[in-house]
């Protein structure tokens, strides 16, 4: 042990890297104990808790290494991708977790006012949230809740060659549409959606999938400027969203 490394810092929370040790502070100390709750529940490889003394979780590293990244060119194998939605699909075959997810309602009210901040402050055309806030409304229906991660985005995903290894960051989890996880996971990298949907083993919509890549890029667009994130960055949420035209 040499350093100690800031994985990710913001006003919200902050991830800590020491040896391999992680050290996660939350200023929510709900969203912690969902942490810990959800991978005690989940049947999926997740991190080992080190101790939990509020507002610090301490974890230990997981195995293998990320699946991808955001912007980047995934360079895990179709295997590896597959085996994502394999486990993605113990995980909602599980019985459901306590807590609720969002409501329909909900969603689609705060997608209405970030469509609304997003042009009116010129963060991006108005034809172009105007087209993915049409394509997201194939989201926006009833759907029978399971066991989501809530965040399943590819960096959270460890693999070692074809394998999972483990599952990290879990504090969104709740019941949930199961189409979301397997959206956010390959969000701005369709090209893997065939072998994630293959290794899932079941029919899915791929057109509800899409509309989750837009929903969520214009839900999270705001947060991620207001706490130093760049969506514009090429792959992207702000590419993700000219795809769809």
């Amino acid at each position: 042990m040499d350093e100690v490394k800031v994985v990710v810092a913001h006003s919200e929370r902050a991830t800590l890297r020491v040896g391999d040790v992680f050290l996660k502070v939350d200023a929510d100390q709900a969203r912690i104990d969902v942490e810990v709750g959800a991978m005690a529940l989940a049947p999926v490889p997740t991190p080992k808790v080190l101790w939990h003394k509020p507002p610090v979780l301490a974890i230990a590293a997981v195995p293998g290494t990320a699946l991808g990244r955001l912007g980047e060119p995934s360079t895990a194998s179709p295997a590896a991708w597959a085996a994502a939605g394999a486990a993605i699909r113990r995980l909602h075959n599980a019985p459901l977790p306590p807590w609720p997810g969002r409501s329909l309602d909900d969603i689609a009210a705060d997608l209405d006012v970030q469509c609304e901040w997003l042009i009116t402050n010129g963060v991006l055309p108005a034809e172009l949230v105007t087209r993915n806030r049409q394509v997201a409304e194939a989201a926006l229906r009833p759907w029978a809740p399971v066991f989501t991660h809530g965040d399943l985005q590819l960096n959270h995903v460890f693999v070692d060659g074809d394998g999972i290894t483990g599952i990290i960051d879990w504090s969104e989890a709740s019941q949930g549409d199961a189409l979301f996880d397997l959206a956010i996971l390959t969000l701005g990298h369709e090209e893997h959606l065939g072998d994630v949907v293959a290794g899932y083993g079941t029919d899915v919509d791929l057109d509800v999938i899409r509309a989750w890549w837009s929903l969520r890029s214009l839900l999270a667009i705001r947060w991620l400027v207001e706490h130093g994130f760049d969506p514009f960055a090429p792959g992207c949420e702000i590419d993700v969203l000219r795809s769809r035209m």
